[in-house]
């Protein structure tokens, strides 16, 4: 796909989004830039735009994308409690942040790859889906890491940068131009989101530092 018939297909694809899709899309980036500053309304933000998108994906008969989303709507609400009365979470909602060690990555690691490995496999072999491995490994990569949000693991943005860039992959080789253009924003802010958070870390005390198990 060249560069122009990109950019028609994405300016195509804009005209014909729906108000819902349009009010979906703008409260998912107002979930991340609420989250690059920890705040709690980032979740509130989340629950509206995944509960959106759970009914379009629905009406459009993309069932596990629904689902997916309907995961999302619940880890908006546990996102929402554990900032504010999660481990070392007060009235002010200052849940600190976390960093995982190197047995919590590698359980998640562990998941995802399973995870990603089966469903791929099954796709690959009884469906026409495309991409079938790449589009589990993300899908399971963001629900673990959508988890690393609502706990306020620093790493996180990590999981984010790799799994927005295979999105972005991934939604260009289906023509899908408007939503691997909505990646490419995630990723940016993902890295907003790194740098802040490192920062904020830093000035933690020392007892903070890694989530207990």
């Amino acid at each position: 796909m060249t560069l122009n018939s990109w950019l028609e297909q994405l300016a195509q694809r804009w005209a014909q989004m729906s108000g819902w899709e349009l009010a979906a899309v703008v409260l998912a980036v107002a979930y991340l830039l609420l989250a690059v500053r920890q705040n709690r309304w980032c979740w509130a933000a989340a629950f509206v735009s995944t509960a959106i998108f759970t009914l379009l994906f629905w009406h459009v008969q993309l069932v596990m994308q629904s689902a997916l989303n309907g995961y999302y709507m619940a880890m908006a609400v546990y996102g929402w409690w554990h900032w504010q009365h999660g481990d070392g979470g007060d009235e002010t909602g200052g849940l600190p942040i976390h960093r995982w060690g190197a047995k919590h990555h590698a359980v998640a690691l562990g998941v995802i790859t399973a995870c990603a490995l089966a469903s791929g496999y099954l796709l690959d072999r009884h469906s026409d889906a495309a991409w079938p491995y790449l589009d589990s490994f993300v899908t399971w990569a963001a629900v673990v890491t959508t988890f690393m949000v609502a706990r306020k693991v620093l790493d996180n943005w990590a999981y984010w940068m790799v799994i927005n860039s295979l999105a972005i992959v991934l939604f260009v080789d289906r023509g899908m131009a408007l939503t691997a253009l909505l990646h490419a924003t995630y990723l940016v802010i993902s890295v907003f989101g790194w740098i802040s958070w490192v920062r904020d870390y830093r000035r933690q005390p020392a007892e903070t530092a890694v989530e207990p198990s």
